[in-house]
């Protein structure tokens, strides 16, 4: 805890990032190309926030060597992963590596924006929104184009695709295994 000028206390970043370690996400990786090269970082600060219009949002830390790129970019392709992308999830998280010096994995979208073929939902957005918050950057983007299994097709299969969700700073899968009730 910190204790503000007015006397009241504050979270500190410790205590913070200890609470939301207990909270699972989804993993993403986002790529983009504002021009001088492709980049890729692995968030899981992707979430929904509107289906009329279609929004998503995720967060950048100034930390990241793609952050400059990415908010540069008009453009953005979402990949929402599965258990069995955990190595794009890896290498989005690694720092230092050129991500896209395999370029058996990734091609371009006919709209220039660099994406990563194995992923089996993506979705190609426009940034309509950034919004400073701390050391992050907030961006909204309206979803235009998404690619996702046909429904009713063996690829939209949950046991098939096994969403990869972040955890205690730990991968972990879901799977019909980890299911407690009925869909709604």
């Amino acid at each position: 805890m910190h204790v503000l000028d007015d006397g009241q206390s504050v979270l500190g970043p410790e205590e913070f990032k200890a609470a939301f370690r207990t909270h699972p996400a989804g993993v993403a990786l986002i790529t983009a190309d504002a021009g001088d090269g492709p980049v890729a970082l692995t968030a899981t600060s992707v979430f929904s926030v509107s289906a009329e219009p279609p929004l998503l949002v995720f967060s950048l830390s100034a930390l990241s060597s793609s952050t400059p790129t990415l908010m540069r970019a008009d453009t953005v392709v979402v990949h929402l992963l599965t258990a069995a992308q955990l190595d794009l999830a890896l290498l989005g998280a690694t720092s230092g590596v050129d991500r896209f010096a395999d370029t058996s994995i990734w091609s371009r979208l006919p709209t220039g924006e660099p994406y990563f073929t194995a992923a089996p939902v993506w979705i190609r957005g426009r940034v309509v929104d950034r919004m400073e918050a701390g050391a992050s950057t907030v961006l909204a983007v309206e979803a235009l184009e998404a690619r996702t299994p046909e429904r009713g097709s063996p690829e939209a299969d949950a046991e098939r695709l096994r969403p990869l969700v972040y955890h205690n700073r730990t991968w972990h899968v879901l799977s019909e295994g980890s299911k407690l009730s009925p869909g709604v």
